[in-house]
């Protein structure tokens, strides 16, 4: 199978990438930089989604069966600095890729990722939210996400592109960048275990969350897009919501030192919502799938992989200032 991936240098395209060539498939990716965390064994090229010209010829040249649209500005947080920034990755770049895909002949499959945040918070009480719960987009982030979501509907109905719709929860797991809490925490960490920091900085610990690991995510996403009904749309994710304060207390477990607290402010948003939580079972009817890999295995890996990170650093560090 020749599949496209957009993105398939960050951090749930990467992993993607890897399973995906795991089981034998043609990949090809595409991103604005290369891989910096991973190395990318598929067909790579170089580019952004916003100049449709070069997009046309990646598209024309790869000539995908399946694509995963995963490119695109993946931050809550950076949506509320950037916008109009956010807009133009994930709503212009995917309708340009979807323009680009409709000259494709025959056309290919295409898995649309929108997120829990399209629905905003849970009601105290209430029920998880299912595929057919109103949206109440919180943020520009969540905004994007919506209109990404509908977007992919669209060209289902108004173009019959092959379009299945997901929307995930919170994804963990080694290699993610910073700005996201699991991440955060674990460089909080293990800079306090290298010496470079007493006390680690955090926003709104009562917050609810579904964490599921990256890596069992890139299965979900292929599944999604092999079992998936053309035009619909499935929740994805554990199905089981936990505090940021258990991710954050699970670390302190983990850490080979002890750690002060402190509150940033920085990090509140203006809309932060106490609880997100989704109903999964239409995924799981349809594919059987549920997550392999506990959380706590998934913050114990992502702690490990920023202790390599910070060691690297030191490293580089110490070079520089024997060169001096």
């Amino acid at each position: 199978m020749r599949v496209l991936i957009t993105g398939v240098t960050g951090f749930v395209g990467g992993h993607l990438a890897e399973y995906l060539l795991g089981l034998g498939h043609d990949v090809w990716g595409v991103a604005r930089h290369e891989a910096s965390t991973y190395r990318f064994l598929g067909t790579f090229r170089k580019g952004d989604l916003l100049d449709a010209s070069w997009l046309a010829g990646v598209v024309a040249e790869a000539r995908p069966e399946w694509v995963y649209h995963l490119a695109g500005q993946p931050s809550v947080r950076a949506s509320w600095d950037d916008p109009d920034g956010t807009w133009q990755a994930n709503v212009v770049g995917q309708e340009r890729l979807l323009r680009a895909l409709l000259r494709l002949e025959p056309r290919p499959r295409v898995l649309i990722v929108g997120s829990w945040d399209e629905y905003g918070p849970l009601p105290h009480g209430g029920a998880p939210w299912t595929e057919e719960s109103p949206l109440h987009p919180q943020s520009p982030y969540a905004l994007t996400k919506a209109v990404q979501d509908l977007m992919g509907y669209q060209y289902f109905a108004g173009y019959g592109l092959f379009c299945v719709r997901v929307r995930p929860g919170n994804q963990v797991g080694p290699r993610q960048a910073p700005g996201f809490v699991a991440a955060d925490f674990a460089r909080y960490m293990a800079e306090a275990e290298a010496g470079r920091r007493e006390t680690i900085l955090v926003g709104n610990l009562q917050a609810e969350r579904d964490f599921t690991d990256v890596r069992d995510m890139a299965v979900a996403y292929e599944l999604a897009l092999r079992l998936g009904e053309p035009g619909d749309l499935y929740n994805v994710g554990s199905g089981r919501v936990v505090s940021v304060q258990a991710v954050l207390d699970t670390y302190r477990s983990l850490a080979k030192v002890q750690v002060a607290v402190q509150l940033d402010p920085t990090t509140l948003r203006p809309s932060d919502p106490s609880i997100v939580a989704a109903d999964v079972s239409k995924f799981q009817r349809l594919t059987g799938w549920a997550p392999q890999i506990p959380l706590e295995q998934s913050l114990h890996d992502t702690l490990d992989d920023w202790r390599a990170r910070v060691a690297a650093e030191d490293a580089a560090l110490t070079r520089v200032s024997r060169q001096a």
